[in-house]
């Protein structure tokens, strides 16, 4: 690690039951030069891929739809989520696992993606980096029906939807996923699908 106001990091493993929460003890220093013990917890599940898929000619999107636990008992009254393709790395590279999520997910075989950026989504408690595609489909394009992989419990409805509806859906709040939100603004700032 190159920063030089941080020293002595210790790590303790709080829990490794779906992936890791460590706790993180260590040494800081201030403007002023003194030294300070700071804690902080970090959930590690690993980097991950999203994607938004678009047809240009048709002027539509490919989003998912799905139940999203913490969204749940957060707030979110059925705890359903409409976002974009998405998934975790799993030992693939970002460009394999997108490919691949797009598959299972919405059954979509494509063959190329344009990475556009990548971000840390909640760099004060996650350590993911999510790596940011977008990609043209086609109707001859599907496979199979999507829906997710029958090992990952995913229950995913796959959604096509007219960009300037899906646009529409972050004012009215039926799109509150970050990921999804980002790639959508990307694509109206690019003017990806040319409006």
């Amino acid at each position: 690690m190159k920063n030089n106001r941080i020293k002595n990091i210790e790590k303790k493993v709080l829990s490794d039951n779906w992936y890791i929460l460590n706790k993180y003890t260590y040494e800081y220093q201030k403007d002023d030069g003194s030294w300070e013990t700071q804690q902080r917890e970090a959930y590690d599940r690993g980097n991950g891929a999203a994607i938004l898929l678009y047809n240009k000619k048709k002027g539509t999107i490919v989003l998912t739809k799905q139940f999203r636990m913490p969204t749940y008992v957060n707030g979110n009254e059925d705890g359903m989520m409409v976002e974009v393709c998405a998934g975790l790395l799993d030992g693939l590279n970002p460009e394999e696992c997108i490919k691949k999520e797009v598959e299972e997910e919405t059954g979509y075989q494509i063959d190329r993606v344009r990475k556009v950026f990548e971000s840390y989504m909640s760099p004060g408690s996650v350590t993911e980096i999510l790596y940011f595609f977008v990609g043209e489909y086609k109707e001859k394009m599907r496979v199979n029906e999507g829906g997710g992989a029958e090992d990952e419990t995913e229950n995913i409805e796959v959604l096509e939807l007219d960009f300037e509806s899906a646009m529409g859906m972050i004012a009215s709040g039926e799109i509150r996923d970050a990921k999804s939100i980002m790639l959508l603004q990307y694509a109206k700032i690019h003017q990806l699908l040319g409006q």
